[in-house]
């Protein structure tokens, strides 16, 4: 019997078809970060960051220094299909988006409209979703691509772990997909831009996260700062951990709060045309600076400082609210999706009137904060014994 099995293995052997239509790693070309923006005359200019193999550096004759991480190749198109395979000639690899980590969008662009961008991630099953994608504020994407960043080898690397942080917003491909597709609410993208420069970007100086971008109907509508987008995280309960500053009536000074914990709760109310939102928002955490003349580890000390930081919350909300209801009208924060959830019969009656009666309805806020420990920051160390209040 031994013959006729190793025959049979051998004839198994022979007819089994290999890895035929695999690709070789030294064949691939690996783009880490993407950028779209727009020429004068309207074409896409699609721009790729693409990482340089180590093996490709400081060689015999290749022309590359050792110091060279990463370079940025552009190709204009009438669309994005045709800039892509424009930007496939000028490489002798093939392009390859599994291990892409950001997309930037120059603020240009952003204002005539994505949505063409958007669609070419719908059709292509090897884009990643988890991609970050965002708006480059005062400039262009191809510009930001070339910005060095001293931490990572390829910048677009640093992207991947300052959006981890969660110190502003991260969004990525899906969240956008899920917003924009979703019930009562319009998606916003995280913001960044060149630190330091007011006029475009340039090489050579770092970037930063910069608040986040509201759009209409795929079409930039404006921005919110720093201050505005923390309010944004704390009413869309995406303030997973941050810091608070607040400055202490009567006591010509400012204390800071590091947040550990927080919560949020909201409650649709509709009574004939009259619609309100009521807010409920907790966090917990310490405090983690006193320039007060406060000895906050007096309970009555450490209530008013509660007091004030709960005060800067709601201030942060009240900015937030004012700005993406009373100037660029648009529910990014998803109030309607929380009638569509939690009032599924009246939002069939307002759904196609949203954008009307969003700028009117009102929000009643709660606050409440509550400080674990104070830890060090008790009274200054600076001041003197009879200048503390206890």
């Amino acid at each position: 019997m031994k013959p006729f099995l190793y025959m049979a293995l051998l004839v198994t052997l022979l007819t089994t078809s290999g890895c035929w239509d695999r690709t070789e790693i030294n064949d691939l070309a690996f783009i880490m970060g993407t950028a779209f923006d727009v020429t004068e005359d309207g074409n896409y200019i699609l721009s790729h960051q693409i990482a340089i193999p180590s093996s490709a550096q400081g060689g015999p004759g290749s022309g590359v220094s050792s110091k060279e991480k990463f370079f940025v190749i552009s190709a204009v198109g009438s669309n994005i299909n045709e800039a892509f395979y424009r930007l496939q000639k000028k490489s002798s690899r093939r392009l390859f988006t599994a291990h892409r980590v950001v997309i930037y969008i120059g603020e240009k662009l952003s204002k005539r409209g994505i949505k063409d961008i958007l669609d070419i991630y719908t059709h292509d099953s090897k884009q990643r979703l988890r991609t970050y994608i965002m708006v480059v504020k005062g400039g262009e994407g191809r510009e930001l691509l070339k910005v060095k960043y001293p931490f990572e080898q390829v910048p677009s690397e640093a992207i991947k772990e300052m959006e981890g942080l969660r110190s502003e917003l991260a969004i990525s491909l899906r969240d956008f997909f899920l917003a924009s597709s979703g019930e009562g609410i319009s998606p916003v993208l995280g913001v960044i831009m060149a630190d330091g420069i007011t006029e475009g970007v340039k090489e050579g100086n770092i970037f930063k996260l910069a608040g986040s971008a509201i759009f209409k109907d795929f079409k930039l509508a404006g921005f919110l700062n720093e201050n505005e987008t923390n309010g944004f995280l704390w009413v869309t309960d995406r303030m997973k951990n941050g810091s608070l500053n607040a400055n202490v009536p009567d006591s010509s000074g400012t204390v800071g709060m590091i947040l550990a914990k927080t919560d949020r709760k909201i409650t649709p109310e509709i009574s004939g045309d009259k619609i309100k939102f009521n807010i409920q928002l907790h966090g917990e955490g310490n405090i983690w600076e006193n320039n007060t003349n406060l000895d906050i580890r007096k309970p009555e000390n450490l209530r008013i400082v509660e007091t004030a930081l709960e005060k800067a919350v709601e201030g942060q909300i009240h900015d937030t609210l004012s700005k993406v209801q009373k100037q660029y009208k648009v529910d990014s924060v998803g109030f309607g999706r929380e009638i569509y959830r939690d009032k599924p019969k009246q939002w069939r009656t307002l759904k196609n009137q949203w954008d009307n009666k969003f700028p009117e309805v009102t929000v009643s806020l709660e606050v409440k904060l509550t400080i674990l420990g104070s830890g060090m920051a008790g009274p200054p160390l600076h001041l003197e014994r009879k200048e503390i209040i206890k």
